[in-house]
């Protein structure tokens, strides 16, 4: 299932390439025309100087600098339609890339990880090879950070819901986001606080001197130049005043060149993202939605007059688009003299931010929702036989679990069954090394992570409560804060034990606590800890060498159950099925590996 997947993704990826390439050549051709209506102009200056007739020279500014405007434009259309394909190519790739080797070219939310939080660091949620570069598809900054923050807490059970729904629907628009995520990319290139500069942009206003003469001038401008043509057709004296009118309308523009510049250079960094911003928008607006969650944040991409975010910003984008014809030096002295060009657009930009900068913010949470809906969607769209948990309701705490696997591990993963329904319960995992206990307590952690985000999880059926995860597991020394392994291993005690009595339904996941002391301080501990849980009525799993722990069932044998990893010995070979049992380990395997390194253990 997930070849075919992988195969569609590369498919679609070589057709791109070929629309790209379509697009390329069409833009290329109206480059060319564009060289042939400057050799037209040339011609037409040509024939002013031989003819000694400057009516030929206004006339081939008037059509050819329209014509050429209309060249450019066409071109754009072309150039903006090659990249869109090359985008989306990239994002197909992506895909194909993330399904056979989980690699992504988003980010991977290094910036969030924290070795202090509840479980992030332990369950491999932020960073190289985490869940976040696993599942991640946020382009904007504003996209990831939603997406963390679903990651980094539960939410409640009705919003969980809401967001299954709305995932699923996401799920079954794989086209729509391929689009959406094409249309969006760009904003990998761009700087973090690109949105937050814009909507700076946007509320800062810019002021010109002779404001009132200029906005009564600059729209009678182009008027009064045709007037002096028609009237110069009768009384050929008039246009030699032509010239004059156009250099003075050029200097309206000329001597205010600073204020322009300025503009222009904030607007023309973010002219191409606020059209791609547009697309983004349309994709959302235009789509038909059924959930609630996708209904209801869709609606907020429209003003109390019904008009939407997309047509509001793509105003916006054509007036800096218009503004950036002053980059073409030819087209900038052409417009200026017939319409003030560079002032009008300026005002206009003034205009439209002064009518449309109120909900903006808003509107990019927008994009940074479904940008988080649609990583959530990847594991159903790229991996089908992930399954949607159910969120249980339950007074004890519910877990259960079938054809569990950790969804980091490529290849063929080993799955297990786990089942806490309704009940409080300390379950106790006892294992030989490297048999599989960190690995399914692991499992266990970031599967419940995805649950409780809204996502599918990689299991063949999942129940779970809205619950609280609190892991003990990567405890490390710290050279800068004077830290040992065994500080280290209290202050994540502390933190956990305080966790339990203060936080609504923790479930806490333990891997070996205390192995920075010696034997017997560790074992006592150990279940000095346990029993301070058992009478918290914390609810978890510790796993665990030491036997010894495994006899606090026979005291506390209704909160207590024993969970086992063995392996099986052959030959002197060890063979691992990963695979939980109930009961107490028998077998161990550390003088085996020792072995295979070349120390003998000697019995006693």
């Amino acid at each position: 299932m997930e070849q075919d997947i992988l195969t569609q993704h590369t498919q679609a990826a070589a057709l791109a390439q070929q629309q790209a390439d379509n697009f390329a050549t069409q833009a290329n051709t109206y480059s060319l025309y564009r060289l042939g209506i400057f050799a037209l102009f040339i011609v037409a200056i040509v024939l002013t100087v031989s003819q000694d007739n400057i009516l030929i020279l206004v006339a081939a500014l008037l059509v050819l600098g329209f014509v050429f405007a209309k060249l450019v434009g066409k071109q754009n259309e072309f150039e903006t339609a090659k990249k869109y394909y090359l985008d989306l190519k990239k994002v197909n790739e992506n895909e194909a890339a993330s399904i056979a080797a989980h690699s992504n070219m988003y980010p991977d939310g290094s910036w969030f990880a924290n070795d202090k939080h509840h479980y992030t660091g332990d369950l491999d949620i932020f960073g190289k090879g985490s869940l976040f570069q696993l599942i991640n598809r946020g382009a904007t900054s504003q996209g990831n950070n939603k997406l963390a923050n679903w990651l980094l807490a539960p939410e409640k059970k009705e919003v969980i819901l809401s967001r299954q729904e709305a995932v699923k629907e996401l799920a079954a628009k794989a086209e729509w986001k391929l689009t959406f995520q094409a249309n969006l990319l760009f904003s990998l290139k761009q700087h973090r606080d690109q949105v937050t500069n814009l909507i700076t942009f946007l509320k800062t206003p810019v002021e010109l001197d002779n404001e009132k003469f200029l906005r009564a001038y600059s729209q009678a401008a182009p008027f009064v130049l045709m007037a002096m043509l028609v009237a110069g057709y009768f009384y050929t004296p008039i246009l030699y005043v032509v010239v004059p009118v156009m250099w003075f309308n050029y200097r309206q523009a000329s001597t205010r060149t600073k204020i322009v510049q300025k503009t222009d250079l904030i607007a023309g960094k973010i002219d191409t993202a606020l059209q791609h911003f547009v697309l983004g928008f349309q994709n959302i607006e235009q789509a038909e939605w059924n959930a609630d969650y996708t209904q209801n944040i869709s609606k907020k991409l429209k003003d109390a007059n019904g008009q939407v975010v997309s047509a509001q910003i793509k105003q916006l984008s054509l007036l800096i688009n218009k503004l950036n014809y002053r980059l073409n030096m030819i087209l900038m002295v052409l417009l200026n003299a017939i319409f003030i060009w560079d002032i009008r657009q300026l005002m206009a930009i003034e205009a439209w931010k002064k009518a449309n900068h109120e909900n903006f913010e808003t509107a990019f949470d927008v994009i940074a929702e479904f940008e988080a809906l649609i990583s959530l969607a990847v594991p159903a769209i790229n991996y089908p036989d992930w399954t949607y948990p159910i969120i249980a309701d339950t007074k004890g705490y519910t877990l259960t679990a079938k054809n569990i696997a950790h969804p980091l591990i490529r290849g063929k993963r080993v799955d297990n069954d786990y089942e806490l329904n309704n009940a409080f319960s300390v379950d106790i995992i006892t294992g030989s090394n490297m048999a599989g206990k960190s690995t399914f307590l692991r499992t266990i952690g970031i599967n419940t992570v995805l649950a409780l985000a809204g996502a599918p999880v990689c299991a063949g059926a999942m129940e779970v409560s809205v619950i609280t995860m609190v892991t003990y597991m990567r405890i490390k020394d710290s050279l800068n804060e004077s830290t040992s392994t065994f500080k280290a291993e209290l202050d994540r005690l502390q933190m956990l034990l305080a966790a339990v009595e203060n936080q609504s339904r923790v479930f806490f996941l333990i891997d070996e606590m205390l192995r920075g002391t010696n034997s017997v301080d560790k074992y006592l501990g150990s279940k000095a800890v346990i029993e301070q849980l058992i009478a918290k009525k914390g609810v978890g799993m510790v796993a665990t060498h030491d036997l010894q722990i495994a006899r606090l069932e026979d005291k506390y044998p209704a909160y207590i159950r024993n969970y086992y990893f063995d392996i099986q010995v052959i030959g002197g070979e060890m063979l691992f099925d990963y695979k939980i049992k109930h009961g107490e380990c028998k077998t161990f395997n550390a003088s085996l590996l020792l072995k295979q390194i070349g120390i003998n253990v000697a019995a006693e």
